[in-house]
């Protein structure tokens, strides 16, 4: 992989991770497009590296929220804080269960054509445009059944073309979440198993730049691109979110769906 491809995969994934349009999809999609054989150690190297620039992405965005709840953690009280982070922690529950039985059967999925991702990708879109059309009767906070559903939503997101803000949006909104509140729940939950996943790759020893043939040139600029175009993706996504218009990228999601199936 050089520069220019390392860029424009930084690029796709920084939008992606955010838009719900699945970026574990369009990667797959990007990669054919460019003609890009990537080998396992490869894989995993770029993909700590971009989902460390979109974690850092959110952490930006959303630096006085958390600031706020880490200071509300440590009055050690069960404050509105605590209640906030708590509900976060049961979103985890599934997608810990998924990462640790399920390990195994997820990476044999990312070795799946287009023909399946564009399958996966309708039915994203069908979830996009589900969440838009139905109405509920009231607006509600997240509540801790609420925020255990959103996490089975992300958990099912780790199959590519299934996109994990798309899932756990359009989840809360068809709960009747109150929206305000809803992305910046959606984007923090990811926070905590992102780094886990880092962190236990790096222990794994799965973080090997000298040997995956990526240079640290290539992933610094891919770094770079997915940092920043996720910076841009967050915040129109939370202004997005508050106005609940997904059906755009419900779409988007049919038209690229399509064309991954014809072409996969």
């Amino acid at each position: 992989m050089d520069w220019i491809h390392a860029f424009f995969m930084g690029l796709v994934q920084g939008l992606t991770e955010f838009l719900p349009v699945s970026s574990s999809g369009h990667l797959q999609i990007a990669q054919s497009i460019l003609g890009v054989e990537i080998s396992e150690s490869a894989t995993l190297t770029f993909d700590i590296v971009v989902h460390a620039a979109t974690v850092l992405a959110t952490i930006v965005v959303f630096w006085g929220e958390i600031l706020k709840l880490l200071s509300g953690i440590l009055k050690f009280r069960y404050n509105e804080e605590t209640i906030y982070v708590l509900k976060i922690c049961v979103s985890m529950i599934p997608v810990f269960v998924v990462g640790v039985f399920f390990k195994d059967h997820v990476e044999s999925l990312f070795s799946n054509t287009c023909f399946f991702v564009g399958c996966m990708l309708l039915v994203t879109a069908s979830l996009l445009a589900f969440s838009y059309f139905y109405k509920p009767k009231k607006s509600r906070e997240i509540t801790y059944l609420d925020a255990f559903i959103i996490g089975i939503a992300q958990a099912i997101a780790v199959i590519p073309g299934i996109s994990r803000s798309g899932s756990t949006i359009s989840t809360g909104m068809i709960l009747g979440n109150d929206k305000k509140s809803l992305a910046r729940f959606s984007f923090l939950m990811v926070l905590v198993p992102i780094l886990g996943q880092a962190f236990l790759s790096l222990l794994k020893g799965e973080f090997t730049p000298e040997q995956s043939g990526i240079s640290y040139m290539s992933l610094l600029i891919g770094f770079l691109a997915a940092f920043f175009s996720g910076l841009f993706a967050c915040k129109v996504m939370i202004s997005i979110v508050a106005r609940g218009k997904l059906i755009w990228f419900s779409v988007y999601c049919v038209l690229i769906g399509v064309i991954a199936i014809i072409f996969g």
